[in-house]
């Protein structure tokens, strides 16, 4: 048991670090790992990384909130909330009748989630998307992988790289719809009382930890180019994933 929650505690702060230092990571690493190593069921941990995320996110948002598009991110962060509340009632089902299934779309997604952060993207070179529509889907989509896995990054992350926006407006974006998307997801299960004391134990262990990793990724970001940092990232995302993929279709055999 202490074991099981040293590791945990460790993932979190191995997150938390990638999520001060690039803008997401969080949620794809802890729910990634603890789920390939069996040290947390996925709908535990995913209501872990949520009130995580969400501390991580206020802890770094004061002194994020500026150079932000408030349209694109007001129409994104309402279109997260029903994509939240149907993630959360898919897991719930799937929990209970198809483990299996859940833990190889959770590689699948992961594997996605790599991918997109190696690939070359052509960026409009004069303006975002013309149809804001395209954030609303971007948004519902994130809810939806947030609601599902946890992990509200893949849907956001590719759609805003593909935009003529600057590195530092990307960041903003991503922590201040991360936080909408934490909060929703954290709120919807406290209403339907799926808030236990052990997810409740194990954030506030982890509020510390990530408190203390936010303010040391800040002054002592990671020390790679950004091109070798997305071959990190992609390498691994790409063996987590490969990985519960296999895991799942062994259980299926």
């Amino acid at each position: 048991m202490i074991t099981t929650l040293i590791l945990l505690l460790l993932i979190i702060v191995i997150g938390t670090y990638f999520q001060t230092a690039t803008g997401f990571g969080l949620g794809i690493i802890v729910t990634g790992l603890a789920t390939a190593f069996g040290l947390a069921e996925l709908n535990f941990i995913a209501a872990v990384v949520s009130l995580v995320t969400l501390v991580n996110c206020l802890f770094v948002l004061p002194k994020s909130l500026y150079n932000i598009d408030w349209k694109i991110s007001i129409f994104a962060g309402l279109a997260i909330i029903p994509g939240v509340i149907l993630g959360v009632q898919l897991l719930s089902y799937l929990s209970d009748s198809a483990t299996s299934i859940l833990q190889a779309l959770l590689g699948l997604m992961i594997i996605i989630s790599g991918v997109s952060s190696i690939s070359k993207v052509s960026q409009n070179q004069e303006k975002p998307s013309s149809h804001i529509s395209t954030f609303s889907i971007a948004g519902f989509a994130s809810g939806f992988t947030g609601g599902l896995f946890g992990m509200a990054g893949p849907p956001l992350v590719f759609h805003f790289y593909r935009q003529p926006f600057s590195i530092v407006s990307i960041r903003n974006l991503l922590l201040l719809l991360f936080a909408c998307s934490s909060a929703s997801r954290s709120l919807f299960l406290w209403s339907q009382d799926q808030i236990t004391n052990e997810i409740l134990l194990l954030s506030a262990l982890a509020v510390p930890l990530v408190s203390i990793t936010s303010i040391i990724a800040v002054k002592y970001p990671i020390p790679l180019k950004p091109q070798s940092m997305k071959k990190v990232v992609f390498l691994l995302l790409m063996v987590l994933g490969g990985y519960l993929l296999i895991k799942s279709f062994m259980i299926f055999s």
